[in-house]
């Protein structure tokens, strides 16, 4: 039987990057997927196809996380749909890089928003059907910027840090009920984003990593399927970190 046969998961941000290597993690492992995206009705239909290829359930939604009433809407529409919400991966966020005396309020906001705020409202609207079953496991990805601030990276590292809290938070006042919360930072991972960075970057990021290379969508997905199944059912309030030996 696989690890997540029967279950339902939503991952937020999944067309591409990491977010779509997750949601394929799940869905190899049985999981229903739901998914969230932004803008390309045409790229989610793409990769809604793809999922059920797996043989399972899969719809995409086009939600802005960040909003309340969109949250609670999304989640209601889904435990509607696939009849349960078992994992719920917060994985959406966005970058506004700059440094801090040239960083608007705007670039602040938004990124808060998008990182910090979605996973704020998305908990707080899945841990109704989750409490209700007495059973769930809730996975932040943060970055390992969280841990040890970047410079140009305040509002990033200052979203990706409260994450961090967040989950502990969480993982503290669901405890009693079953509902797991763990966080995962990735390190410098392989992704459409990191293509565009010039060799001499990436040089500078790989010669700091134990392992002396960048990982993958897929090395992130495995520690995601760890803290979604049943292999971890006693670890909560972690953060583990996939960085290839980068932050120790």
């Amino acid at each position: 039987m696989k690890l997540l046969e029967g279950k339902t998961a939503l991952v937020t941000g999944a067309t591409r990057g990491i977010g779509k290597g997750i949601a394929l993690k799940l869905a190899n492992e049985g999981a229903n997927i739901a998914f969230t995206f932004v803008s390309s009705v045409e790229k989610a239909k793409v990769f809604e196809a793809e999922l059920a290829s797996l043989g399972v359930k899969a719809k995409g939604y086009q939600s802005n996380a960040a909003e309340f009433a969109e949250a609670e809407r999304l989640v209601d529409d889904i435990t509607k749909e696939f009849g349960s919400l078992d994992v719920l991966v917060n994985n959406a966020g966005i970058t506004r890089d700059g440094l801090l005396m040239r960083m608007t309020e705007q670039h602040w906001d938004e990124v808060m928003d998008t990182n910090l705020k979605s996973a704020f409202a998305l908990t707080k609207a899945a841990m109704k059907p989750m409490m209700k079953a007495r059973n769930g496991s809730i996975i932040n990805i943060t970055s390992v910027v969280g841990i040890t601030g970047n410079a140009g990276q305040a509002n990033y590292a200052a979203s990706k840090a409260g994450m961090i809290g967040l989950t502990k938070s969480v993982a503290k006042e669901l405890g009693s009920r079953n509902i797991r919360c763990n966080a995962i930072a990735p390190g410098f991972i392989e992704t459409e984003m990191t293509e565009a960075l010039s060799e001499e970057i990436r040089k500078q990021w790989t010669d700091g990593i134990a392992l002396k290379r960048g990982g993958s969508p897929e090395e992130v997905a495995n520690a995601v399927l760890f803290l979604a199944s049943n292999m971890s059912s006693y670890i909560s309030g972690q953060t583990l970190n996939v960085c290839g030996g980068m932050v120790m």
